[in-house]
């Protein structure tokens, strides 16, 4: 593998893309999606020595095929698994795209917009051979307004990405050299991963080309607060340009499309009377009562009498906790959940709508009510599924293994700039009840204190509504940063990583483990992960590493701690995973992670009719405990007062 000089270049990129609201693209009588460029792309890699061979001979400039062999590339996908080629399997440097789009003479006069949902990890895009726009970090979208540009007549998109991975970036990563004569070849280099799935590469979401009027609606803050049986609903639009606005109109709809309030204010609180609250399917009783979703209409007129149109699903909920409790809509909420990964054969992280509605099912049966978005921020059609099956959601950000050499100035910047895009793209969403930092960092290092003071307290800043953590590993004695959060999540793998096999400890370690976790925080504990490598259709009595059997008898081992200290201040359980998923190769992985309660294809485990079991006898206690769903959801009468985020 030849030198990867060019991948330096990435890292000289400056971020020119101004974050606005970016509203997700939806069809309105004012709004039109009018090209989805999905399907197959034009596609090569740039194996130079140097990886740069793209710029120095501008591939941009023309149509991506004259500039050498091209394959097809389907969008979306990770270009990894596509093709029977270990060099693109592996691929580390630049991998370039191109694709065509029309934009209707009719709609020229509209302000016109591309935009791309995800592509992994460092973007440069051009339209006709002119740069637009460029993007630092996978897993968030980015777009860019083409008004200013000539885009009549057909359009050539390119778009180079680079999944190289350095102190830096989010997640974090290495190149080493290999510099032995004796063993490489001149010039040889790996990329080192400080992460446990494999680094999967390309346009991971779907490409869009929309319009908007020239006087638009740029951004819709939603923050609801709950005062008896009403409820209470601050909010903030934003039109761009603002001094072009002339008036505001919005309209709360409910299920049925009947107006339950109104106000003719950009900035405002409206209250719906007898509200019905938007709960996870696991505390109703009712599937009528799940994941209520009103509909927040947005009209904008402007002084030349142009209307721009929105509609924003939305629900009204709280969420908060004590030293001992979660509490949605002021009741206790047991998370009894799975974390999960965006991976599956052939399109690796590739968006794949059957997957998601194939997941949603499982996790219906399972009796799943969380998930954790382990470890990067999912697509956002698995978010709107969450929202609407009343699915609760752990929103984690990429910053996963950020170890020594990565707590630095550059570090926590980007990492700040990556938790604003993940806010500002879901803060509206119910289902989101807390934002994860990062997975597993070596929070019990000195410097790891004031990075995530830092980025909790901006966090906390952005949105006041929401619980912040970040999920440690560290022991306890030796955690610094896990008083800046909210609940403390916790992965523990007792009998797997340490004291392989002896199921027998699990008891007294984990006890003493969380026991002590609570006494030095005071606050609700959430176990995140905790699981065993299974190899699907190995048995073995008496129970043994790697066998179904051994993985039942691990579960149930962590069960009997947590039946207890959920009495005291255990708020949730998440199996580590829901699926089996890939890995970088290594000698401890079988093709991948086999934690998985199914595999990668979907089919389950033994362990996954032991979770089923518990989970919906957990569901069951809960409602009954509970009787959440009586009619009209009612809560505590005293007032949860809704915050209301800084404009602009």
């Amino acid at each position: 593998m030849a030198a990867p000089i060019g991948f330096l270049f990435v890292l000289c990129l400056q971020i020119v893309l101004v974050f606005s609201g970016m509203l997700y693209p939806r069809n309105s009588m004012s709004r039109t999606v009018f090209q989805n460029i999905d399907g197959m792309w034009n596609f090569r890699i740039d194996a130079s020595e140097s990886r740069f061979q793209g710029f120095s001979e501008k591939w941009y400039t023309r149509p991506l095929k004259q500039s050498g062999p091209v394959i097809p590339m389907p969008v979306p996908a990770s270009y990894n698994d596509i093709t029977q080629s270990k060099e693109l399997r592996d691929f580390v440097g630049w991998a370039w795209y191109d694709n065509e789009f029309y934009v209707p003479p009719e709609l020229t006069t509209k302000r016109v917009v591309l935009r791309i949902d995800s592509a992994h990890y460092n973007t440069i895009v051009w339209v006709n051979g002119q740069e637009v726009m460029q993007h630092f970090g996978g897993h968030l979208p980015f777009e860019v307004e083409l008004t200013k540009y000539d885009v009549q007549g057909p359009n050539r998109v390119t778009v180079a990405i680079n999944n190289t991975l350095t102190p830096t970036t989010l997640p974090p990563g290495t190149i080493e050299y290999k510099n032995d004569p004796l063993k490489y070849p001149k010039g040889y280099f790996v990329q080192n991963l400080q992460m446990d799935f494999f680094n999967y590469a390309g346009i991971h979401r779907s490409v869009k080309v929309y319009t908007t009027p020239k006087v638009y609606i740029d951004d819709i803050t939603i923050v609801t607060g709950i005062q008896g049986t009403n409820g209470v609903v601050s909010y903030t639009v934003k039109s761009t340009p603002a001094s072009s606005a002339q008036s505001v109109h919005v309209v709360i709809l409910d299920r049925e499309g009947r107006s339950v309030g109104e106000s003719g204010q950009s900035q405002g609180q409206i209250t719906v009377h007898n509200a019905n609250l938007w709960w996870p399917y696991s505390m109703v009783t009712s599937a009528n009562e799940t994941a209520y979703l009103y509909t927040f209409k947005v009209t904008l007129t402007s002084n030349s009498g142009v209307t721009d149109q929105y509609s924003l699903p939305f629900g009204i909920r709280t969420v908060s906790a004590t030293s001992t409790q979660l509490l949605l809509n002021n009741k206790p909420f047991y998370c009894h959940g799975v974390a999960k990964h965006e991976d599956a054969d052939i399109r690796g992280k590739g968006l794949d709508f059957p997957l998601i509605a194939k997941d949603f099912n499982l996790l219906r049966w399972l009796g799943a009510n969380c998930i954790r978005t382990s470890h990067y921020p999912y697509a956002e059609e698995i978010m709107d599924q969450a929202d609407q099956q009343g699915v609760v959601v752990i929103d984690e950000s990429p910053g996963v293994g950020i170890h020594k050499g990565n707590f630095g100035n550059e570090s926590l910047s980007h990492h700040l700039q990556v938790m604003e895009e993940m806010i500002q793209r879901d803060k509206n969403r119910p289902a989101v009840i807390m934002w994860s930092m990062a997975n597993e960092p070596q929070s019990g290092l000195p410097e790891a204190e004031f990075y995530f003071k830092t980025i909790s307290q901006f966090v906390k800043k952005m949105d006041p509504t929401r619980l912040v953590t970040f999920v440690a590993n560290a022991d306890y004695q030796e955690e610094k940063a896990a008083q800046y959060n909210d609940i403390l999540c916790i992965n523990r793998y007792f009998a797997w990583y340490s004291d392989c096999s002896h199921t027998e400890l699990i008891n007294l370690q984990l006890t003493n483990d969380l026991q002590a976790f609570h006494s030095k925080y005071r606050k609700p504990v959430i176990v995140t992960e905790y699981g065993a490598d299974t190899i699907p259709g190995l048995h073995q009595d008496p129970s043994f590493v790697f066998t179904e059997e051994f993985q039942v008898e691990f579960l149930t081992e962590y069960h009997k701690v947590f039946d207890r200290l959920k009495k005291e201040f255990l708020v949730g359980e998440m199996v580590w995973n829901f699926a089996d998923f890939m890995t970088l190769q290594q000698i401890t992985r079988v093709v991948g992670n086999k934690k998985g309660l199914f595999t990668r294809q979907r089919q389950p485990k033994m362990s996954a009719h032991v979770m089923r079991s518990r989970y919906h006898g957990l569901m069951h206690s809960n409602a009954t405990q509970h009787s959440y769903a009586q009619g009209h959801a009612t809560v505590s009468s005293k007032f949860t007062p809704p915050v209301v985020f800084p404009v602009g």
